[in-house]
């Protein structure tokens, strides 16, 4: 929801730090709701921010935006929000839905591909909201050279006096008096219980505690409120620190402080950040407590890993045989696995080719447990093609190299054609790959997209490409952290898929049948 005016301070912000090299025109006020999967309405790039200003008395009593100087003191100031973007309209209608001429305030609707179908499991609401395939946004706006100019939000609205009052202006005004708590200053309609009329009311924090300075203070704040708005407000009270309600992120609670004034519990707030700050301290120990259990676990699992990785290293950088190092890295997986109490579900084992012929394997990409989790389940040799950043880590760098893995570089783009040809003579001598084709992993479910290396290899080298399934090893140890978790994790082995060429084209349809395969036993 973007500001709803403007005042001259944040104009001149482009000016005040052009020196740092900010463009006033870089600025973009634009407008969006999450009605319509936020965005709305844009200004045309470039433009800059455009200000409107009207005659403030004009508009609070009949709603219309007479244009007028800005250097005239009673010039009300008004962001234009941009234009509906391509497919959406936009219009401002009264209460009875007829649509409203320029510069004639109104409430502002609109339609557009991705406007809400409505509330989840509320008729009622969605009922208010659609009407005759408008949807309604809530605010009040006029329009004006085709940009949206918003004015205020409809349940903030204030009625005195036959005009129509918005609190944004003169809450923002009275927070900048000295002695007065910046951005906690709230306005609000509150009714007469004796009259039935409604009564403006404006409450403002301060740490003032002298009764003349505090005297001196209100006498201040009724004086700007009245020039802003044309009338003195029926009360304003100065109210102590944190009796001004706010959301989370800062926003004021204007229909619950109401609330709380008209109930006469606004002197409770100042004992609240007390029993805040207890409920804080509370849930913070009680998160480090459920935490404790998860935290000894990742103690104990590394504690195992360093007590056996070494000595399964150093066996494999010593034995000769290819073979034989597979089998003894296999071992020492299965044993940490077991005594960190993690199992593996391996299916489909019987769909990889026979021993001695050569294949692409693609798997999607979970967790820094990958590689363990494919070196046990398939069970033979395989060579992985890793990133040529573990290059920088020496003794990972030996051990992988010993193991058979090859290094690409994934950020050099002169380097693909040489190290492409290079892939297809290994499985020329008849050795097998395995590829992580989305080259990372995230902390999110899903699929990134695949890069096209390993699918050009099996194209080009004729070998079938052999999918395969993980699940289960982000939630091990997710990719944010190294905090390993005791569960379970599943490696699903797919029937090879043949090419059908050994062109480009081939390629581009081995990794289609391929993701999708995948994609269907991930996210499905």
């Amino acid at each position: 929801m973007p500001s709803l005016s403007v005042p001259r301070p944040c104009v001149a912000s482009p000016r005040a730090f052009a020196p740092a090299g900010l463009r006033a025109e870089a600025l973009a006020p634009v407008y969006g709701l999450a009605e319509a999967a936020v965005g709305l309405a844009f200004p045309p790039a470039g433009r800059g921010p455009r200000i409107d200003c009207i005659d403030r008395d004009r508009f609070a009593r009949a709603g219309y935006a007479l244009a007028v100087d800005c250097e005239d003191p009673q010039a009300m100031e008004v962001v234009a929000c941009g234009r509906a973007l391509p497919g959406y309209r936009v219009r401002v209608v009264d209460e009875a839905g007829h649509e409203r001429p320029e510069r004639h305030e109104g409430l502002l609707e609109f339609q557009g591909p991705s406007a809400t179908q409505g509330y989840y499991r509320n008729p009622q609401a969605t009922q208010a909201l659609i009407r005759d395939g408008w949807h309604a946004t809530g605010d009040r706006a006029y329009l004006a050279g085709g940009d949206i100019h918003l004015t205020g939000r409809v349940k903030d609205l204030i009625i005195r006096g036959g005009r129509n009052l918005y609190p944004y202006e003169v809450e923002q005004a009275l927070g900048e008096v000295p002695g007065v708590r910046k951005g906690c200053v709230v306005a609000f309609a509150a009714k007469d219980p004796e009259l039935g009329s409604e009564r403006l009311v404006i409450l403002a924090e301060s740490k003032e505690r002298d009764p003349a300075r505090r005297a001196e203070l209100a006498r201040q704040l009724r004086e700007r409120a009245t020039d802003i708005l044309g009338l003195p407000p029926d009360e304003l009270l100065l109210v102590p620190p944190r009796a001004v309600l706010k959301t989370s992120s800062g926003k004021l609670r204007r229909a619950a402080t109401r609330d709380r004034y008209l109930a006469g519990q606004l002197s409770e707030q100042v004992r609240r950040p007390v029993w805040q700050l207890m409920r804080a301290a509370g849930s913070g120990l009680r998160a480090r407590i459920l935490s404790l259990p998860g935290q000894l676990y990742a103690g104990y699992a590394w504690a195992v890993f360093y007590l056996i990785a070494p000595w399964f290293w150093i066996g494999i950088m010593a034995i000769p045989s290819p073979r034989l190092r597979w089998s003894m890295a296999r071992i020492g997986i299965r044993l940490l696995r077991r005594l960190t109490f993690v199992r593996l579900v391996v299916t489909g084992r019987e769909h990889l080719p026979p021993t001695g012929r050569p294949f692409v394997l693609v798997a999607n990409h979970q967790s820094y447990l990958d590689g363990l989790a494919l070196a046990e389940a398939v069970g033979r040799p395989i060579g992985f093609v890793a990133k040529s950043e573990l290059l920088a880590r020496p003794i990972v760098a030996a051990f992988m190299r010993r193991m058979g893995a090859n290094f690409v570089d994934r950020f050099d783009p002169h380097a693909g054609s040489a190290e492409s040809g290079r892939l297809t003579e290994v499985l020329g001598r008849g050795e097998t790959l395995a590829f992580f084709p989305e080259g990372t992993f995230r902390e999110q479910p899903g699929l990134l997209p695949f890069r096209m290396g390993a699918f050009a290899a099996a194209a080009q080298a004729g070998v079938p490409l052999v999918p395969v399934a993980l699940r289960g090893t982000r939630e091990l140890m997710p990719g944010d952290g190294f905090s390993p978790r005791p569960g379970h994790a599943e490696v699903l082995i797919g029937l090879p898929i043949q090419p059908y060429g050994d062109d480009w084209e081939a390629a581009i349809g081995l990794r289609d049948r391929a993701r999708a395969w995948i994609a269907e036993r991930v996210t499905g």
